[in-house]
Formats: structure tokens, sequence, C-alpha cells
């Protein structure tokens, strides 16, 4: 009886420890159960897409791993016409599944190739078979794209069209220039040519003046922002105006100058690096990259809260069905990853 009373004490002591966690002074920290890894084992993910109770989930080196409650996650190549380079920051980024995905399959990507030297990204259509991705049609190639600044995201706006964040592709001076469609917010139709009433007359751009945007999402009202990295620090969330130059190089963080837009917010001294965002609850939440956390922000004002700290590297986040989801990004090299990386969670409040 005495050894038996032992092992219950130690099975108590280590269901304990299995629900904590240590936090930075090495003190445990217990691990809030509102939050529940739902996948893992995620190569590189990147984005997170949902239809008919079954996510689709970009990885940078050219896979789309799909998973259904219930059932195993499963994971298809994509098959391009150029190839898919995972380099620096670069591979397969940005991914929307199409209107009536259920019945034609095709959605859009974003990915990073490179051709006569040079890397570059496009925007192409694929659509899903039995065993794989395969392209169908390409909407717009020749986006400047280097080993960092690449941007990536894609996403389908309230009027029905394409919108899709660019990078400056380290070169600078690309983000001023109206001509290039680096540093920018383009705005497609949904045939790939540039969509009507964008503010540059046969022109993609919608916005310029951004040194690498990776997230965008609108409000109840039609509002579109963006997140964007900036240099080192001072990364900034923007109210997104169609025509406006949002300033970089010329400006950075809260700076002011005559015909550019100072940030809706900006991190100052304190790096984030922000990709994906969404709205939840009328709130924002961020997903912080170098900040390795869950951000929440009003865009009313206020300071910003993280919602969890717990999961290192975060690149992306989606709303289903009033619970919030997102993907982990520890495993590209600049994280730490630990066992089950990366992973997708659920957070239920």
């Amino acid at each position: 009886m005495k050894n038996a009373g032992i092992v219950i004490i130690l099975f108590w002591l280590a269901a304990c420890s299995s629900n904590q966690v240590q936090q930075d002074d090495g003190s445990p920290a217990s691990k809030d159960k509102s939050f529940q890894t739902v996948v893992a084992d995620l190569k590189s993910p990147w984005d997170i897409e949902y239809d008919q109770e079954t996510f689709y989930i970009s990885e940078r080196e050219g896979t789309i791993t799909s998973w259904t409650e219930g059932e195993k996650p499963v994971r298809h190549p994509v098959q391009t016409k150029k190839e898919i380079i995972q380099r620096g920051e670069g591979g397969l980024l940005g991914f929307k599944l199409l209107p009536g995905f259920k019945d034609h399959h095709r959605a859009l990507a974003y990915h990073t190739y490179e051709e006569e030297g040079s890397i570059m990204n496009r925007i192409i259509e694929i659509e899903r078979n039995s065993d794989q991705w395969k392209e169908t049609s390409v909407f717009l190639e020749n986006i400047p794209g280097a080993q960092f600044h690449n941007g990536g995201r894609i996403e389908i706006g309230p009027d029905d069209q394409i919108y899709v964040t660019t990078g400056d592709s380290l070169k600078e001076s690309l983000a001023q220039d109206p001509e290039s469609l680096a540093g920018k917010i383009l705005r497609l139709s949904t045939d790939g040519t540039a969509a009507k009433g964008n503010p540059f007359d046969s022109s993609y751009v919608y916005s310029y003046g951004h040194r690498n945007p990776q997230g965008l999402t609108w409000n109840k009202d039609g509002e579109l922002y963006a997140t964007e990295h900036g240099p080192d620090n001072h990364d900034e969330i923007n109210l997104i105006q169609p025509g406006q130059n949002y300033g970089w190089p010329q400006i950075v963080g809260d700076e002011e100058r005559d015909g550019m837009v100072t940030p809706l917010f900006e991190t100052g001294r304190n790096t984030w690096a922000p990709s994906g965002v969404v709205f939840y609850r009328e709130e924002l939440i961020i997903a912080s990259l170098r900040g390795e956390a869950v951000m929440k922000l009003s865009p009313s004002g206020g300071d910003p809260e993280a919602l969890t700290e717990q999961y290192g590297r975060i690149r992306d986040v989606e709303v289903v069905d009033d619970r919030l989801y997102f993907i982990t990004n520890n495993t590209d090299g600049r994280g730490s990853p630990e066992s089950g990386d990366d992973q997708l969670v659920r957070y239920s409040p």
C-alpha cells in the first residue's frame, strides 16, 4: 500500500507539471487551457485557409497540408510551371481559396521563383485533385523578389477583388516607384487584370511606400488594415486608403511628411515583425514573428496586449466559428522549434 501511495503521488505531480510551462525566470507558469494544439508537425507554414470544415495550410517548401476535425492531416505537393524557391523568406507564401471552392477546388497562390538569375514572385491559380495541387493559370508574374522582403499575403476584399502585398525586395527606392510592383499593396480583378477603379490608370497598384507588408484584413465597415515590418523595429499597422503613399523609406514609424501617411500604430523601439492579421471581436489580432506572440490591438486606441507568448514565432491568424486559430513559425531556421512544431493552435476563450 505504501508503494501504491507513492505511485499515486508521483502520477499526480507529473500531471500537474504537464500543464505547466517555464517563465523567463525559470519558474513554472500554468499553461492556459484555452489554447489547444490541433495539428502538429507542420513544415514552415505560412497561410491558413478554411472551407467546408477543412483547414488548408500552405507550407513554404511547396506543399499544402489539409486537416478536418477527427481525421489525420494530409500533405499534398503543389506542382507549378516555375519551380518554387524556398530561399531566405521566400517559397510558397500566400494562399487563398476562391469563392465556390467546394465545387471547383481552385485557389490562388503566391510563390517565389528564379528567372535568369533573379528572384521573383508570381501569383497563380492552382487546382486540387486527389493527390496534388496543380497550376492552372498565371495571374501576375515578375513581381520583384529577394532573399528577404517578398510580402506575400493574398486576400479577397469585401468588393470581391483580390488584394496582394509585395515587399520592397531589398531595393528601398522601388517602394516609392509607382511603376514598380515592389513595396505595394496590389488590387486585381478575378481574371488577373488590374481591378477597375484602382487609383492609378491601368495599374495594379492600390497603395505604395511599403517596406514588407504581410497581413491584410477588413473591419465590418469595409476598412482595410495592413501589417508591415519596419527596419529592426518601428513595425506598423496601417489603415489603407487607395492611392496613398505610406512613406517607406522616406519616413519611418511616427515620422511625418507632406503627402505621406503615418501609421495608425507603430511599435517604437519594440520589434514585432507582424505577419497575418484578422479582426476578432472588434479587435485586431496580429501574428508576431520576432515578438513571438499573438498580439491584440484595438484600432480605436490603447496599448496592445499579448494574447499568448507561449508558442514562439507566429505567422498567421484566422477566425472560424468565433474561435481563433494561429500557426507557429519555428521550423524555418529562425525559431527554436520544440517537439511538435510547427503547429496549428485553436484558442477558445
